[in-house]
């Protein structure tokens, strides 16, 4: 542990709290394979005054897409799937309606073009398995897989669990998988998909902090993609049967101890502390550009997403603000805010979680970016 760079992110923390832009956060980073900062700061749940503390558990949202693909990324490693082949191969199911080209890459890199949640779902209906894979399975694409850039907000972590729940010889449930096959490996307490009623207790509760956009301002696809009824909201993932769901690409509930030790596997190129997930060549692909990166996505407001090959967004000036300056390192952003990211050629890995949802119109107003540049400074990593 750093005891200075833990001080320089631990003020910078009590000062966004103080200044009332978050609520509660946790802040953890490795930095060639050790824990160099592991601080928090404010309140878990407004209501009771319960203070965050290092156990906490915080909603990540798309942060858990990361994780996923890791998961799918062992099995590549193992040789049961091959990136290259249609998604029939291992679910024949899923070719119906004009999907049967769909090839494993094209879900990692959001070109399946199946963004839209299936019409009928219900917060209980996310809640079964069976239900949204069968769903999704017949679901028709908006365009031809592969052809063009749809970011799958939600439908990512069905598609990929179910890929690797049906090539997994014990056919384990993803949120089962991951911690089975990452999580314990690792000695990783809380990298959760899929809450054991014992941790409910330590949740953070939210705070919806988030400007409403007017719903004509905003892209069909979008809507369609987080429809009300199940959208990204306290609402709807606080829900107890939403907790405990395997909500795969956006229900992860981690802390950032735990998600900064998994980001520093990847920073490490695949291996932490003698323990190999992946080999090193496949990790080492993991920062390459998908191809039609400058492709605008329908789905994100017709911006441009800097995603990789392998499933993940890039770092550099065209991701979130408080994310890793370098193109060449690897993170994930989830709703309101939260982040992790691995840097290779650094050795850093870091985790921001917290429960204030927001969605800076500018930089200036990330209230994450001078933690991010904190975690920097006070390790002295660019």
């Amino acid at each position: 542990m750093s005891p200075s760079a833990d001080h320089v992110v631990k003020r910078a923390i009590d000062d966004a709290v103080a200044r009332g832009v978050e609520t509660g956060l946790q802040v953890a980073a490795y930095l060639k394979g050790k824990l160099v900062v592991d601080t928090w700061g404010g309140v878990a749940d407004e209501a009771t005054g319960r203070k965050v503390d290092g156990d906490t558990l915080f909603n990540v949202y798309s942060v858990t897409k990361a994780v996923a693909a890791v998961a799918l990324h062992m099995q590549a490693d193992r040789g049961l799937i091959d990136y290259n082949a249609p998604i029939t191969r291992y679910w024949p199911e899923y070719g119906a309606n004009g999907k049967a080209s769909t090839t494993v890459r094209d879900v990692l890199t959001h070109r399946a073009c199946v963004p839209q949640m299936p019409p009928n779902v219900t917060p209980e209906r996310m809640c079964d398995w069976e239900w949204m894979t069968r769903e999704i399975a017949t679901l028709e694409p908006i365009a031809p897989p592969g052809s063009k850039t749809l970011y799958l907000s939600m439908t990512f972590g069905w598609i990929v669990g179910e890929l690797v729940r049906r090539t997994d010889p014990a056919q384990r449930s993803l949120g089962r998988f991951i911690r089975e096959e990452i999580a314990t490996p690792l000695g990783i307490t809380d990298l959760w998909v899929g809450i054991p009623d014992s941790v409910e207790s330590r949740i953070a509760r939210q705070v919806n902090a988030m400007q409403p956009v007017p719903a004509e301002y905003l892209p069909p696809l979008f809507l369609a993609s987080m429809p009300e009824q199940v959208a990204l909201t306290p609402l709807v993932f606080e829900r107890p049967d939403v907790r405990r769901a395997e909500v795969a690409g956006v229900g992860g509930i981690f802390n950032a101890r735990s998600e900064a030790r998994f980001w520093a596997m990847l920073a490490n190129l695949g291996e932490l502390d003698g323990v190999r997930l992946l080999s090193r060549k496949l990790v080492q692909t993991f920062n390459t550009p998908r191809a039609h990166s400058d492709e605008p996505d329908q789905v994100m407001f017709n911006i441009p997403l800097p995603i990789s090959i392998g499933g993940f967004w890039l770092g550099g000036p065209n991701t979130p603000v408080c994310s890793p300056k370098s193109s060449r390192a690897i993170c994930h952003p989830g709703q309101g805010g939260s982040i992790g990211w691995a840097d290779p050629d650094t050795g850093l890995a870091v985790a921001i979680c917290h429960n204030r949802l927001f969605n800076a119109s500018t930089p200036g107003e990330d209230p994450l970016l001078p933690i991010a540049d904190a975690v920097r400074t006070g390790l002295g990593v660019d």
